[in-house]
């Protein structure tokens, strides 16, 4: 069953129930005051009938008080304690009353009963009567109007009741398809992205806040950032592919021309190898750089520890100067302290470290400080820099500057990138500053004190 039959279904079962409820509860609370009233109204009138009797004792004949004191719609009769009893006196329409059985009862009793399919209210009343017997005056009075009444109520609440799910059946129904409305343009949305291949927007109308208009709202940005995150893988396959033909098609061609004069030219071998390899090299840090990216922030493991900045530092620029050969002087602070990941932190320094010792050719600095509550690391080259307007471009993957790309030591591009995620995996602050020609400073900033991190 569709969300729109269900909807209609089980909202106008539902008002039906609650209406009926509400209409036999009206009945019922309406049915139970009339006859209460009918029957305090009739044991009143029954107690009056027969203190005027009592008092009447003796000097009207009883016969004549029973016949002045008949009920319009019913019966009056006296009972002795041996059974005995006056010829009850009945109005014209009931006759049938007096061949009731008779009950003798020395207390007050009131009774509704039916007599041939009728409703009628019995009052006994037990009276002390002139010569001393304890008498009972019965009256009983027809209450059928009432009941005609409450039949007619009956009657007009379930023809009410029919009438008003007319119009609840409409607007339930219009309810549906105001709800609807906008499920059903999500999917027909869908189905025309799934058709065309292109991404498309719902179109929003009105101005109201609630949850429909909320869901299309959420569903538009939703479509936005697919499109955005489908346009970034297709650039980055893009270029991915690009970067990582041109180092095939290198150990391709030098491959082959070994192949072909290898073995007649050999001093092609070592240029041949040496280009080989380099591209291999470059290949493999490409495709570690790629596979770090690739994977979710919550598969690497971060570990957040309170660290000596300094010492880092010192341990990262010893482990470099040993494996580039290259002057880094540390200046450092003593005990300067940051909370971060050790193993990411490091990446990240060396990432900087790289950049400084593939495009400058003069020694690099490293300072380590702390100002207004975090510790820094500051990395200073005095290579080719990067211009003004090409700075906001370099954290984007697979971009190199102009100069950089005309360089044998140039990177692919990732490094920068990978230290942006980085960065927002560990909870740290990286900023760039650079002057063509001049050099190139990389600042890293730690917090000094325990924060929360959504990946420690």
């Amino acid at each position: 069953m569709r969300l729109r039959s269900k909807i209609h279904l089980y909202s106008s079962v539902l008002f039906a129930i609650l209406l009926i409820v509400m209409n036999l509860a009206t009945y019922y609370t309406f049915s139970q005051l009339s006859v209460n009233n009918q029957v305090d109204r009739a044991e009143a009138q029954t107690l009056q009938v027969a203190n005027a009797m009592r008092q009447a004792a003796g000097e009207i004949p009883t016969q004549d008080l029973l016949r002045g004191y008949v009920p319009v719609d019913g019966m009056i009769r006296m009972l002795g304690p041996n059974g005995t009893s006056l010829a009850p006196v009945t109005s014209v329409s009931q006759q049938d009353l007096s061949k009731q059985k008779v009950i003798y009862d020395t207390i007050k009793r009131v009774q509704v009963m039916d007599v041939l399919d009728q409703r009628y209210i019995m009052v006994s009343i037990p009276v002390i009567w002139s010569n001393g017997e304890v008498m009972n005056v019965q009256v009983t009075e027809s209450i059928q109007g009432t009941m005609d009444t409450l039949q007619v109520l009956r009657v007009v609440l379930i023809i009410v009741t029919c009438i008003a799910l007319i119009p609840v059946l409409f607007s339930i129904r219009l309810l549906g398809r105001v709800i609807m409305k906008p499920i059903r343009a999500m999917t027909l949305t869908m189905q025309e992205i799934r058709r065309s291949g292109r991404f498309k927007k719902l179109k929003l109308e009105g101005q109201s806040k609630d949850e429909l208009m909320e869901m299309g709202m959420t569903f538009n940005d939703m479509i936005q950032l697919l499109e955005s995150n489908y346009k970034s893988q297709e650039q980055f396959v893009a270029n991915a592919s690009h970067e990582l033909k041109t180092p095939l098609t290198i150990i391709e061609s030098y491959a082959s021309l070994l192949k072909r004069k290898g073995l007649d030219r050999p001093e092609l071998f070592n240029e041949s190898i040496e280009a080989i390899h380099s591209e291999a090299i470059r290949m493999k840090e490409m495709t570690e750089q790629l596979l770090l990216l690739a994977k979710h922030k919550e598969q690497w493991n971060i570990s957040m520890e309170v660290l000596d900045l300094s010492e880092l530092a010192m341990g990262s620029a010893k482990a470099f100067r040993n494996a580039y050969g290259r002057e880094i002087h540390v200046n450092g602070q003593h005990e300067v302290f940051g909370y971060s990941d050790e193993s990411k932190l490091k990446q990240l320094l060396f990432i900087f470290l790289d950049n400084a010792q593939k495009y400058s050719d003069d020694r690099i600095v490293v300072d380590v400080g702390s100002l207004k509550g975090e510790g820094y690391i500051r990395i200073v080259d005095r290579g080719i820099g990067i211009a003004k307007d090409k700075l906001p471009l370099v954290f984007d993957r697979f971009y190199r500057v102009d100069a950089a790309r005309n360089r044998q030591g140039g990177g692919v591009g990732l490094g920068l990138s990978l230290a942006v995620e980085i960065a927002e995996a560990i909870g740290v602050r990286i900023e760039l500053h650079s002057v063509e020609g001049e050099g190139t400073t990389a600042e890293i900033w730690i917090q000094r004190e325990v924060t929360k991190i959504g990946l420690c």
